[in-house]
């Protein structure tokens, strides 16, 4: 069967072309890149794609963008990032993560309600306390928001399906915290929404109702992709 042969976006031919550039070390841990507009005079290709090839890059932890003083290539495993993503995290990898997430994430949110200690969620209680108050940190949030649902999995007591989320927790990381930054803690009344989004998901799994659970982390978790790629489209 003659599969349909799917046309490369300008940026995803130029976050291809700087990744081999970063894996062949014309650029090393440490360099700093060119600015946006030397780049996109560089490639011939306009800043906006220069700018959706940065934020790919970056999504994959190859580079890291530093307030007022410029992006900058940091040390990463190649050959480990090339195990979990085999370019650079395009719109396509992302869409694969987020099925990934819906699929054990909400489960895991209905296990979490049957099997939680006390424990799990005073965890959860403290965690729901520093995303409130990290408003204006963006770095505080993000770590909260990750801390959230990994813990929502641990509560599961299911060691196995932690283990399973643990080996790609670093790719979610990376892919999560650039959507959030990009599209989620610029915007105050967005950042609420997160928040009572999160405080529905520990509300279910407090009071044991397993299908509240799982429709509220879908919810969330449908919420945050569309808005993800409403920005990114």
């Amino acid at each position: 069967m003659i599969k349909h042969v799917r046309t490369k976006k300008i940026y995803e031919i130029v976050a291809e072309q700087l990744t081999e550039m970063i894996k062949n070390g014309e650029y090393e841990a440490g360099d700093r890149l060119s600015s946006v507009q030397k780049l996109a005079e560089d490639f011939n290709v306009g800043r906006s794609a220069i700018r959706e090839a940065l934020s790919a890059l970056k999504a994959m932890g190859l580079i890291e963008i530093r307030q007022g003083e410029g992006t900058f290539v940091k040390k990463t495993d190649i050959d480990l990032t090339n195990k979990m993503i085999p370019t650079v995290m395009l719109k396509k990898d992302l869409e694969q993560l987020f099925e990934i997430r819906k699929l054990n994430e909400t489960g895991a949110a209905a296990l979490a309600a049957r099997n939680r200690t006390n424990e799990d969620l005073d965890k959860l209680s403290a965690i729901l306390q520093e995303m409130k108050h990290s408003e204006g940190n963006g770095h505080v949030g993000e770590k909260a928001d990750i801390e959230f649902h990994m813990t929502i999995i641990k509560a599961t007591q299911n060691d196995m399906l932690y283990r399973l989320m643990k080996t790609v927790s670093d790719t979610v990381k990376e892919s999560m915290k650039e959507a959030r930054q990009l599209f989620l803690y610029s915007n105050v009344k967005k950042m609420n929404k997160l928040y009572d989004e999160h405080m529905l998901i520990y509300q279910a799994v407090k009071n044991k109702d397993s299908e509240a659970a799982y429709q509220a982390m879908l919810d969330h978790l449908v919420g945050v992709e569309k808005e993800l790629f409403k920005e990114s489209d």
